[in-house]
């Protein structure tokens, strides 16, 4: 039994490679808190999360002043006991996303140290169902990006391999959304897959509709049509359309993803490791999904989540959205459009700390230890 000796605290800002806009919103910003844990055999385990622009210093205040703290001295194999019981010392807050990424950023810590104790890669620790897993891309589909640029880069996707391109939904009139899909379906063909996000921009009615219009061009899924606490909506749609309904990355509880499974309210998983609480709750959703059939696509963090969705049998694709090169010393390994889990001990992030140290924000490094 080895136990917690110091946590590190620390946050980097990211200014995203592109322009990222959807149906409700523009991501300019990644907030990433990172979160270090020493034990007292001196094996360390670093642990990520993100924001998508807000929140970041709540969330680095309650890592400080609540969660880190009462870690120290704790055994750091037993996860499970510290997930619980920090869940439950912030259930006043719970269920949501600050606290969520908060406790991701220390769980996630945790695997990565329990795996590079054990000398195991992440992807072997927590199932270990295959080593390499299908992508799709995000980067070239955003709201604002003409479609002409839409086809161009569906095309380059395919020739790299990749097995579909997601193509954000939710112009003002649906016509405008067919126009933009139809094109790019006649360019890459019946055999290359056509993601869709509507980032909970849609009403049920319209969202019914829009299914409706968009239902002959055969698309993998329609993401996040609704606002995600609406599971009587999704239920209505997914009844009403052929197309698969994909939920999740705005879903924080396992319960949520149960009740959405449970109800049919939906046909693909998107369970995120950074907005569910870390990688044991991550775990428990796909596992879940997998009694229920459903497939996991699990939400950004490639870097993190190709070693999950290879952990896992029902791990389907990886999101290609690249997060974190200003900060890793080395890249996912990607060939013929597979993401392969990687092979080092631990979570598998090769962390630049010169870059890390570099970019971390004075007023959030925080080093907490024994007394």
């Amino acid at each position: 039994m080895a136990k917690i000796e110091k946590v590190e605290l620390r946050m980097v800002d990211l200014v995203p490679k592109v322009k990222r806009t959807d149906a409700i919103q523009s991501f300019v910003s990644q907030e990433t808190p990172i979160v270090t844990i020493t034990d007292a055999d001196g094996a360390v385990g670093t642990g990520y999360s993100y924001t998508i622009g807000t929140g970041g210093s709540s969330v680095m205040r309650l890592l400080a002043d609540h969660l880190a703290p009462r870690i120290v001295g704790r055994d750091a194999d037993c996860i499970e006991a510290i997930w619980h019981e920090l869940e439950f010392a912030t259930h006043a807050t719970t269920i949501g996303a600050i606290t969520s990424i908060a406790l991701a950023a220390i769980d996630t810590a945790l695997w990565d140290l329990r795996a590079k104790k054990q000398d195991l890669p992440l992807w072997k620790l927590a199932g270990g169902a295959k080593d390499r897993c299908p992508l799709y891309t995000t980067e070239g589909g955003w709201l604002h990006i003409e479609t002409e640029a839409l086809v161009e880069d569906a095309l380059a996707a395919k020739a790299k391999g990749f097995r579909g391109s997601k193509v954000k939904i939710g112009r003002p009139h649906g016509s405008e959304d067919l126009a933009r899909l139809s094109a790019v379906r006649k360019a890459v063909g019946d055999g290359y897959e056509i993601m869709t996000d509507a980032n909970q921009g849609f009403v049920i009615d319209e969202a019914i509709r829009r299914a409706a219009r968009l239902a002959e061009l055969d698309l993998a899924w329609i993401e996040e049509p609704l606002p995600a606490d609406d599971i009587d909506g999704h239920v209505r749609l997914n009844r009403s359309t052929s197309t698969p309904i994909a939920i999740g990355e705005s879903l924080y509880s396992i319960r949520h993803f149960r009740e959405y499974m449970q109800k049919g309210a939906c046909s693909i998983v998107q369970v995120d490791v950074g907005r569910i609480g870390g990688i044991t709750p991550w775990l428990k959703v796909a596992h879940a999904a997998e009694a229920f059939d459903i497939p996991v696509c699990p939400h950004f963090l490639m870097e993190l989540h190709v070693s999950l969705a290879c952990a896992v049998p029902n791990g389907k694709y990886v999101e290609y959205i690249p997060q974190l090169d200003e900060l890793t010393a080395s890249r996912m390994r990607i060939e013929d459009g597979y993401a392969h889990a990687p092979g080092e001990p631990g979570i598998g992030i090769d962390w630049d700390w010169d870059a890390v140290r570099g970019m971390s924000i004075p007023e959030f490094t925080r080093e907490i230890g024994r007394a």
